[in-house]
């Protein structure tokens, strides 16, 4: 059984206000996020549910992914998402050390920023305490400690969590369930997180369509997250 909470709990929140829960907003705005990609296949066929809605949303892209599938990668950045950082080799912040998890989110950005066309920010170096850039940045596993919190907010970045979690990486939670818990617990401002992946697979194309055929009924907009 999964124990993980599908909503951030208020405390949680109020706990690290630092970090980015939800975008709160009057109007009917949903903030799709999706990690672990590029992955081939699966990355592609988001994409094109995404343009049917004229839905926009923000990929956390992992670095080796980028580097291993550069064409998917820009697909995104030409259609207009936003791409924020979630490590090079998807560590736990709790179990790395902060130099070396400084380092692999260096070596992610790198390649992030050498495959944006015209990037004025390609030799970004993530020890230039005095960058005025902002990228976003998403843990993985959620799992970050106080001081890397602390540094990469120092070094310009953005970190995004979340306030609606599908738990579609878990091959225990049913399609249905892993619908429910977005329909059930999402509203105005939320950032949603769904996984490009190979493992919530299944249970992410299940549940992505009919999230977006809903919400857009009701009048939502899908928006990337603002830099």
């Amino acid at each position: 059984m999964n124990l993980t909470p599908v909503t951030t709990p208020k405390i949680v929140k109020s706990l690290f206000p630092d970090l980015v829960w939800d975008i709160p907003s009057k109007e009917k705005i949903i903030y799709l996020t999706f990690d672990d990609g590029p992955t081939p296949k699966i990355t592609n066929w988001t994409l094109d549910i995404l343009d049917q809605y004229n839905a926009k949303a923000t990929f956390f892209c992992i670095g080796k992914n980028v580097d291993e599938h550069p064409s998917i990668f820009k697909r995104i950045i030409t259609e207009k998402h936003s791409v924020g950082n979630h490590t090079h080799n998807h560590l736990k912040g709790w179990n790395t050390k902060t130099k070396d998890y400084l380092l692999d989110i260096e070596k992610a950005q790198k390649i992030i920023n050498n495959q944006i066309p015209n990037s004025k920010f390609q030799n970004l170096k993530i020890v230039n305490q005095k960058s005025k850039i902002k990228n976003l940045f998403r843990p993985p596993y959620g799992q970050i400690k106080p001081i890397q919190a602390k540094q990469l907010k120092h070094l310009g970045y953005k970190i995004i969590m979340w306030k609606v979690l599908s738990i579609d990486w878990d091959v225990s939670v049913s399609n249905e369930k892993c619908l429910e818990n977005i329909v059930n617990n999402t509203s105005s401002g939320d950032i949603v997180v769904f996984h490009d992946s190979i493992k919530a697979a299944n249970n992410m194309q299940y549940a992505l369509p009919k999230i977006l055929e809903y919400f857009s009924e009701k009048g939502f907009e899908f928006k990337r997250i603002p830099v």
